[in-house]
């Protein structure tokens, strides 16, 4: 596992700013958003890059156009928010709520999820590559056509995750939890679970344990 952590950014002081005074197509360089609530907030085209947001409130919002460059997210709420042609590249989010967030057909690099709950997340169409779900819930998250290379689960769960058209070769999901999840015998193929899983899997032949 090789994913970039958040570059350069202890190079200078951060400065202090809010999401509500950011205005549109304005590039933000170093910032740090803290203690903030702004809920159904909407920000177009806006650059981040190299900022951390702590404990900021962002239920129901809708970014479009928008791009996280080396940023980290500390216990942050955006839960339900609509995450519109947007571009993840080296981020972390550490203790956040993505629950119900729309990701689709969005391009995520180098990002860990670390003791999140990303339930109900849509990454559909989405574009994902070296990332990481540690100690995270995805329950009934979607994965539908998604574009994956290099993805890692680590005591995660997908609980009633759907997987349609989106291979899991070579995944591991074997210190995931993967009961419910709705996935067809072509994109499991080639994933690594323990034997115990396996039992979570044999609808998928039409059998059924007595």
């Amino acid at each position: 596992m090789n994913i970039l952590k958040p570059q350069n950014l202890h190079i200078q002081e951060l400065e202090n700013k809010y999401l509500v005074h950011i205005k549109e197509d304005e590039k933000i360089n170093y910032c740090n958003f803290e203690n903030e609530e702004c809920n159904n907030i909407k920000l177009y085209e806006i650059e981040f890059d190299h900022c951390k947001f702590n404990n900021i409130c962002m239920q129901n919002g809708t970014l479009e156009k928008i791009t996280f460059r080396d940023v980290v997210f500390e216990q942050c709420n955006f839960s339900n928010t609509e995450f519109l042609e947007t571009s993840f590249i080296r981020c972390e989010f550490n203790n956040c709520k993505v629950s119900g967030c729309n990701f689709a057909e969005d391009r995520l690099y180098n990002v860990a999820f670390i003791e999140t709950n990303a339930s109900y997340m849509n990454l559909s169409m989405a574009s994902i590559e070296n990332i990481l779900f540690k100690n995270t819930g995805l329950k009934s998250s979607y994965f539908q056509e998604t574009k994956i290379k290099n993805l890692y689960f680590e005591n995660s769960d997908l609980t009633g995750a759907r997987f349609f058209k989106t291979s899991l070769k070579g995944i591991d999901l074997s210190s995931s939890k993967i009961e419910g999840i709705a996935i067809s015998i072509e994109d499991i193929k080639g994933a690594i679970i323990d034997q115990f899983q396996a039992t979570d899997l044999l609808y998928l032949i039409g059998v059924k344990i007595k």
